[in-house]
């Protein structure tokens, strides 16, 4: 193995890509353990299950993500052009996945959630919350735009769920059809089911 300082490191980086790549079910211990080139009790010793593995993975993976996050909803960039690049930075990640595995891998969080959250307390409660801390990212430019008048909604938090969702949906269809083309639309479907009052420069 590594040195015992960066196998931690490696072990969550290769399960989390393991796992969005393929499926929780079908990566085994064994597999995460030899492509991080770490054997397995060193696995053991930083990780009771691959249940605690995958949450600690999928945690480091928001972290990772959260700095890009919180520069795309920065408050300094206009409520609609936040959720504009927001729409585009999905489309723009989803594409190089693809073309880097063959195939569309859709949203990490949802997939495993999906999968397993019925049976895995952790893994469902760990989806919910990254889940939500991204819909919060949604709910501040939905509730910004509507103090500057820019979208029809009442309740900015409910509206964040739907946009959510609908993305969410569209990721899957994406995923079952091996094709990216459909998240260009993500746009001007999130426009409209916000009830933006006006068009997003290009």
């Amino acid at each position: 193995m590594g040195r015992t300082s960066d196998a931690k490191e490696k072990l969550l980086d290769v399960a989390f890509e393991l796992i969005w790549d393929h499926s929780y079910g079908t990566v085994s211990i064994d597999q995460i353990c030899e492509r991080a080139k770490v054997n397995k009790g060193s696995f053991y010793y930083f990780f009771k299950t691959k249940s605690d593995l995958a949450v600690s993975a999928y945690d480091e993976h928001w972290k990772a993500k959260q700095p890009e996050m919180d520069r795309i909803f920065s408050p300094q960039v206009a409520p609609l052009e936040r959720l504009s690049n927001w729409c585009g930075y999905i489309y723009q990640a989803q594409t190089e996945k693809a073309k880097e595995h063959g195939r569309v891998c859709g949203c990490p969080y949802a997939s495993i959630g999906a999968e397993i959250a019925t049976q895995d307390e952790k893994i469902r409660a760990k989806t919910e919350e990254l889940i939500a801390r991204s819909t919060k990212y949604l709910e501040s430019a939905i509730a910004d735009a509507k103090r500057e008048g820019l979208v029809a909604v009442d309740d900015p938090k409910a509206v964040a769920g739907q946009v959510y969702s609908f993305v969410l949906g569209s990721l899957l269809q994406a995923k079952i059809q091996n094709d990216t083309g459909g998240l260009r639309q993500l746009e001007p479907t999130v426009m409209a089911i916000i009830g933006a009052r006006i068009t997003v420069p290009a």
